[in-house]
């Protein structure tokens, strides 16, 4: 579904981003993953290249806050696979901290990684999708909609990552690149594995479908809207988590 297409994906090390990564290399795209760690990078790729010696992949760890360093990101692709056709803005940062007990630090943590680096990945993308006619996806969260009920800022900034996603979308559409959000539900990631049975079983019962996300249902919803079967489908926020909505 995506041959020949070249993708750079953050938060491409672990969890949903590193599936992401390998259903887009089963699918014949070219990818560059992006983590916030050299030896998470250099993990990854190892376990990447050991499953399929053939897979075009390669990885680096720049600051998704710094033009500059995502600049040269960018650059560095374009001159090893000749152009690019997608930017997945996966890499985030989770908080269940309770707003009184918020610092200030840990406030420039989230708002920086969550949505700072959606922008300047963004910005720096749009001169090379201009020529590919590409594509920008950005993680969004089933909070986005509902909110949760301790950690005020994550779901603040996925509001903010989907009224980003919508306002792009309508400004870029006349350059032909599109711009959605995916927001996954409860998911199999390494947080809800580490929770208990009794956590997990009153949620499994909340989901019509009767069961949790699995990092390939988020995948594969990525994979979708990436490929040319979505080319008519520009500013949506595509829920994948099993829910029955009205």
């Amino acid at each position: 579904m995506l041959q020949d297409k070249v993708a750079i994906i953050s938060g491409g090390t672990r969890g949903i981003g590193l599936e992401t990564v390998r259903v887009f290399l089963e699918n014949k795209a070219k990818v560059v993953l992006l983590g916030s760690r050299e030896e998470t990078v250099l993990k990854a790729l190892e376990i990447l290249k050991k499953e399929n010696p053939s897979y075009e992949v390669k990885g680096f760890s720049p600051d998704l806050t710094s033009e500059e360093e995502m600049s040269c990101v960018f650059e560095t692709t374009k001159k090893d696979y000749g152009k690019i056709d997608i930017l997945i803005n996966n890499a985030g940062l989770s908080s269940s901290t309770p707003i009184e007990k918020y610092t200030m630090e840990e406030y420039e943590q989230i708002m920086n990684l969550n949505i700072k680096g959606v922008f300047v990945s963004s910005k720096v993308a749009i001169p090379y999708l201009k020529e590919t006619k590409g594509v920008i996806l950005n993680t969004s969260s089933m909070v986005s909609q509902y909110g949760q009920p301790s950690g005020v800022l994550y779901p603040t900034s996925k509001f903010a990552v989907n009224g980003l996603t919508k306002s792009l979308a309508r400004e870029l559409a006349r350059e032909g690149i599109r711009v959605n959000a995916v927001a996954p539900g409860i998911t199999e990631t390494d947080m809800v594995k580490n929770l208990s049975k009794e956590m997990i079983d009153p949620l499994i019962k909340s989901i019509p479908l009767g069961r949790i996300g699995t990092p390939r249902d988020i995948a594969n919803a990525f994979l979708f809207l990436s490929s040319d079967m979505s080319n008519y489908i520009t500013g949506e926020i595509l829920h994948v988590d099993g829910l029955a909505r009205s």
